[in-house]
């Protein structure tokens, strides 16, 4: 069975207290711990040793999506002292400009693939300049992302085959047309379940979705249907 958790900036915007606690209460053994924006990255690690972190087998911090002009050195400096923790960091690639630091990280530094928004990271090429720059960096897939820069998902199957290798995690969620986390809708689980089959079993599931407490069953109801272990003809 699928290891699937969530992120706590989804269920809970910035308060990963409240975030952890939810997904737990859903019976999750993974969890995304997320600080996406940069004043909430201090804060985050600072709790990091108070956290309750019982009963979950994996957990990971989102890094800020966005740095303040010389701020990149201080995020990165105080990440690589929570290295200790062999937790994957995952990091938008278009925010690194010191490369040569973050390659200290080896494969904790996990790197995101992007929306359309973004002018790098999108495609299984862009990706493969990245990883030149940082070859033991791990990779977290966003199928939301992929699906939106390419609805055929012909460029979430040359990520999967070109870096499969490379996985640490999966964000999973509807990525809109303003680059927007949605619930998944029938048309995305149909589109999922094309490149399931190269996502292996225990590599873990972040939901991203922004869903209410007792709407999180659901969603991973949809998350099962759409990355299912097995290949199926239609959706339960």
């Amino acid at each position: 069975m699928r290891l699937i958790g969530f992120s706590t900036g989804a269920l809970a915007f910035a308060d990963f207290r409240r975030g952890l606690w939810l997904t737990r209460d859903a019976g999750c053994r993974v969890v995304e711990l997320s600080a996406l924006r940069q004043g909430e990255l201090l804060p985050l690690l600072e709790s990091l040793d108070s956290l309750d972190l019982t009963g979950f087998d994996y957990v990971s911090v989102h890094a800020p999506s966005h740095f303040d002009p010389g701020w990149e050195p201080f995020a990165f400096e105080r990440l690589r002292q929570e290295s200790w923790r062999k937790w994957p960091i995952v990091i938008h690639p278009d925010t690194l400009v010191h490369f040569s630091l973050w390659r200290e990280l080896g494969p904790l530094l996990s790197i995101e693939n992007m929306d359309k928004r973004k002018a790098i990271g999108r495609t299984a090429r862009e990706l493969s300049s990245i990883f030149d720059r940082l070859p033991e960096a791990s990779l977290c897939f966003d199928i939301g992302h992929a699906r939106q820069c390419d609805p055929t998902m012909t460029e979430a199957y040359l990520i999967l085959r070109e870096f499969g290798s490379k996985l640490s995690q999966v964000h999973v969620s509807e990525v809109n047309t303003r680059s927007r986390h949605d619930s998944l809708s029938y048309a995305s689980i149909l589109a999922f379940q094309e490149v399931a089959h190269l996502i292996p079993e225990n590599i873990p599931l972040i939901l991203e979705t922004p869903v209410a407490a007792d709407q999180m069953q659901r969603e991973i109801g949809r998350v099962r249907d759409a990355l299912p272990l097995k290949p199926r003809s239609l959706v339960a």
